[in-house]
């Protein structure tokens, strides 16, 4: 059984977020906009890693509704169905199957060494669950079920995508051949435009959906109040005179870039507009272009939430999509590694 065919040669692309809380700006800027505007050169996979969530304690009464809007996001910021597929993850139960198989030829001080594993750790304390240690495994899986040709990833994944890399190196070492490798390693691709948008409270952390502070981010379900609360408290400096590139000036820098993103502006035309600006004069205007350009994605948004029948058959055709490429690939990894097939 060969690796499966691209639609009309595209090189495939796998990206997932997790349901733990509405998406932010930094997820929108970093990710899912730059792939909206190139996403029909690609054949695209996008999914909710929902059993991802459940690695740091989780809302049960939540769960479900979160996975419902982060897939409805996808498609309110732009993911066309015509080129890209979205579904759940735990939908698909070959994620979890093939990564009871990866487990058992992965070394454990592989897992143990993964920086993030230990940075979470460090903050759970007594709730570090073997799901934590194990999810780069389950990320693997993710990835190898759909013969991903590239995966986006940000600077702190790129240890991740290794780990994936050498799983599949492995497996293909010790069970496949050469000429026909079981599992197909994927490549990274390093988002560059956009792709570290900067916490609200602090200019030298990335937004995360991790932050205790929700004043640290803006959500994109954020509603215009909301929006001009945050961003008028948000971290600032003393100085008059706005400036990108100042090592010194990281909130400055992070803002002027969220604003020139939001807006559609130039960095040139940002820099001269706001050379001269205030701090009072500036937030006003970075609240109104964060208020507008995020007004047509919540609108979107609440109209395929009101419209449950729809969602529910985006899910199902994307599960059904998925199955067959990710059942394919288990399949395979199940005749390498010697197991009986079903009759």
């Amino acid at each position: 059984m060969s690796i499966s065919t691209k639609t009309m040669g595209k090189q495939r692309v796998l990206s997932g977020i997790q349901p733990t809380g509405n998406l932010h700006l930094g997820n929108y800027l970093g990710a899912i906009r730059n792939w909206v505007d190139v996403q029909s050169e690609y054949e695209n996979f996008f999914f909710v890693v929902d059993l991802h969530a459940i690695t740091v304690p989780h809302n049960r009464a939540t769960l479900a509704s979160e996975t419902y809007t982060i897939a409805a996001l996808y498609l309110a910021c732009g993911i066309d169905l015509n080129y890209s597929t979205i579904f759940v993850q735990s939908h698909v139960t070959a994620h979890s199957e093939l990564t009871w198989l990866l487990n058992c030829i992965t070394p454990l001080n592989w897992l143990e060494r993964m920086i993030q594993f230990r940075e979470k750790a460090r903050k759970q304390g007594e709730n570090v669950n073997t799901g934590l240690l194990d999810y780069p495994v389950l990320m693997a899986s993710d990835i190898l079920l759909y013969d991903a040709d590239i995966v986006p990833v940000g600077e702190d994944q790129k240890q991740h995508l290794e780990l994936t890399r050498n799983i599949a190196s492995r497996l293909n070492e010790q069970f496949g051949n050469k000429k026909e490798p079981v599992l197909k390693l994927p490549e990274p691709l390093i988002r560059t435009a956009g792709a570290r948008v900067m916490s609200l409270t602090d200019g030298t952390s990335k937004m995360s959906k991790s932050d205790p502070s929700d004043m640290s981010r803006i959500n994109l379900l954020d509603p215009p109040d909301l929006i001009n609360k945050k961003i008028k408290r948000c971290k600032t400096d003393p100085l008059k005179g706005l400036t990108f590139d100042d090592p010194s000036r990281p909130e400055c820098d992070n803002l002027l870039t969220l604003y020139m993103l939001l807006s559609g502006k130039t960095k040139e035309a940002v820099a001269a507009e706001c050379q001269d600006m205030g701090w009072g004069q500036f937030k006003p205007l970075l609240a109104e272009a964060t208020i507008e350009a995020l007004k047509p994605i919540q609108d979107k948004h609440k109209a395929i939430m009101e419209d449950k029948g729809y969602l529910d058959s985006v899910l199902r055709e994307g599960r059904q999509k998925a199955e067959v490429i990710a059942d394919s690939t288990l399949s395979r990894v199940k005749n390498a590694l010697g197991y009986l097939p079903p009759s």
